[in-house]
C-alpha cells in the first residue's frame, strides 16, 4: 500500500516537473530567429538650410543681437538718401543680367550718405522683392537706407520696409509705427512720427560717430 502511493506521488512530481519545464520552453525566445532589436532612434543630423538666392546684400541686423536701434539700421547703408522717383523700367534677364530686375530712377534731394544732391540716381532691384510688394510709383517721395550694391548690381533697403520712409507734402520724414517701436529710445528720433530732414541727417550723423567709437 505504501509502496503504491510511494509510485503514484513520484509519478505526480515527475509529470509536474515536466509541464513546468515546457511551459519554461514555451515561453522562451530564441534570439536567434524570434528576437528583434528595438530600432534605435535615428540620428539627428545637423539641417542646413541652404541660402536662397539673394541677389542683394543679406541683412545684418537680423543675424545682431538685441533690438534693432537706428544707428545698426543706419550704419548697414551704403546710400542715404531724400528723393522722389522719376522713372521705373523693368529688364528682364538676359545673357548680361542672370536675374530679372527693376531700374528705378530718383531725383535726390538731399543726401546724407552716397549720393549727390540734385542728381538722377537710378537703383536696381531684384524682380522678387518688387513682387513681394516693395515697390515704387512716380512722382512719390521717400527717403531710403540703401544696402551697397551687391556683386550683380543691385541693392535693397535696409532691412525691408525699416530702410523706407514716406515724405509728407511737408517735406517731413513719416515714422511708422514699426519705427517707433524699434526708435523709441533713440535721442533724436524716439517719441516721433514726424520729423525734419535736418533732424534726421543728425540721427545718421551720430549714428556714424557711435559706430566709429572702440
Amino acid at each position: 500500500m505504501f509502496g503504491r502511493s510511494s509510485a503514484c506521488l513520484l509519478a505526480f512530481s515527475f509529470l509536474v516537473f515536466l509541464l513546468v519545464r515546457v511551459q519554461g520552453q514555451s515561453e522562451r525566445v530564441d534570439p536567434g530567429r524570434d528576437f528583434v532589436p528595438p530600432l534605435s532612434p535615428p540620428a539627428t543630423l545637423p539641417q542646413r538650410i541652404p541660402d536662397p538666392v539673394q541677389p542683394y546684400p543679406r541683412l545684418r541686423w537680423l543675424t545682431s543681437p538685441g533690438p534693432v536701434g537706428f544707428p545698426l539700421l543706419a550704419n548697414a547703408a551704403g546710400t542715404i538718401f531724400s528723393g522722389t522717383v522719376t522713372a521705373i523700367k523693368r529688364r528682364p534677364a538676359d545673357a548680361g543680367q542672370s536675374v530679372e530686375t527693376i531700374a528705378v530712377t530718383f531725383h535726390v534731394e538731399q543726401s546724407m550718405r552716397g549720393a549727390i544732391p540734385g542728381e538722377d540716381l537710378t537703383v536696381s532691384q531684384w524682380m522678387g522683392l518688387w513682387s513681394s510688394g516693395q515697390r515704387y510709383r512716380l512722382g512719390e517721395r521717400v527717403l531710403l537706407l540703401l544696402y551697397p550694391p551687391s556683386k550683380l548690381g543691385l541693392t535693397s533697403c535696409v532691412g525691408g520696409g525699416m530702410g523706407r520712409f514716406a515724405i509728407d507734402p511737408q517735406g517731413r520724414v513719416v515714422l511708422s509705427a514699426r519705427h517707433l517701436s524699434a526708435f523709441r529710445t533713440d535721442p533724436v528720433l524716439g517719441g516721433k512720427s514726424r520729423v525734419r530732414l535736418s533732424d534726421f541727417a543728425r540721427a545718421v550723423r551720430r549714428a556714424n560717430e557711435e559706430e566709429s567709437v572702440p
